[in-house]
């Protein structure tokens, strides 16, 4: 893979839009976990090798289980080491990150509603928007994973 613009040093100010997002998310009600699981599923579905090595190390971290992290591509099919509050995140993470197939569907909004208030729903939409957001700078720009 060929090497690409840096994207700090040839547009900061879009980057500084970016980082302003993710200091938002450092405000909301959604707990360190509940952000990492969001960032790792959609980068999953993205693809985006980069920003899976950062937030799968994030999560660790914050304490998350290997065997969690594992599992979040089949979370449906292990959906016994999930929350049911993990569970509607997750769902409406895919749907969200695949806004072409479906969008983010009654049934899944409902549940949310069932769980989360308003203000979260929308704090889980941004959170969302926003991995994919860095997905896509990192994808485009050829972001390669640090090796150890």
């Amino acid at each position: 893979m060929s090497t690409r613009i840096n994207m700090i040093a040839t547009d900061a100010e879009a980057y500084k839009a970016m980082r302003g997002l993710e200091e938002y998310l450092q405000t909301t009600s959604l707990n360190n976990i509940q952000k990492e699981l969001i960032k790792i599923r959609a980068s999953q579905i993205n693809g985006c090798a980069f920003c899976l090595d950062m937030h799968t190390r994030d999560a660790v971290q914050y304490g998350e289980t290997p065997q969690r992290i594992y599992l979040l591509n089949a979370w449906r099919e292990a959906a016994e080491f999930y929350t049911a509050e993990e569970q509607v995140l997750l769902a409406m993470t895919e749907e969200i990150t695949l806004i072409s197939k479906q969008g983010l569907t009654e049934d899944t909004y409902a549940k949310a509603e069932e769980i989360f208030s308003g203000k979260q729903i929308a704090e889980i939409i941004m959170a969302v928007i926003t991995i994919n957001a860095w997905n896509r700078i990192a994808i485009s720009t050829h972001l390669r994973v640090p090796k150890d």
